[in-house]
C-alpha cells in the first residue's frame, strides 16, 4: 500500500472523528492492525511492541491468516499515526505481513435531557 493511500485514509478518518466530536486533547489507545500468513511471523512482529504505552495481541482469523493488533496510547494526530504506521510497516512487510489500517474507540458524549 502506498504512503499516499495511507495519508488519504487517515486524513478522512481524522476528519470524521473531528466532525463526531472526538476529544483530540487527550491520549487514547490507538489500534493498528496487520495480517500475516502464519502465527510464527505474527508473533515475531508482536515481540517488538511491548512496553508501557504499547500492547500487542495475535489471533487467528476465520480464513486461516493471523491478525496482529498493536495498541499504542498516544494523541490522535495525523503525524503521530503516520509515523507509527510507517514504523509498523517497516517491521511487518519483511515478515510477509500487510498493514490493515488503524482505529480508535470514540466515546459518545452523554446527551443532556
Amino acid at each position: 500500500m502506498s504512503t499516499a493511500f495511507h495519508d488519504d485514509v487517515s486524513s478522512n478518518l481524522l476528519r470524521r472523528m473531528k466532525e463526531g466530536g472526538f476529544d483530540f486533547a487527550r491520549v487514547h489507545p490507538i489500534e493498528f492492525y496487520a495480517i500475516f500468513p502464519d502465527e510464527d511471523r505474527a508473533r515475531l512482529a508482536a515481540k517488538n511492541f511491548r512496553g508501557e504505552s504499547l500492547n500487542a495481541q495475535v489471533s487467528v482469523r476465520s480464513d486461516g491468516a493471523w491478525h496482529l493488533q498493536v495498541s499504542k496510547v498516544m494523541y490522535a494526530t495525523h503525524v503521530g499515526i503516520g509515523d507509527f504506521e510507517h514504523d509498523l510497516e517497516a517491521l511487518v512487510v519483511p515478515l510477509g505481513g500487510v498493514l490493515d489500517g488503524w482505529g480508535v474507540t470514540q466515546e459518545v458524549p452523554a446527551s443532556h435531557p
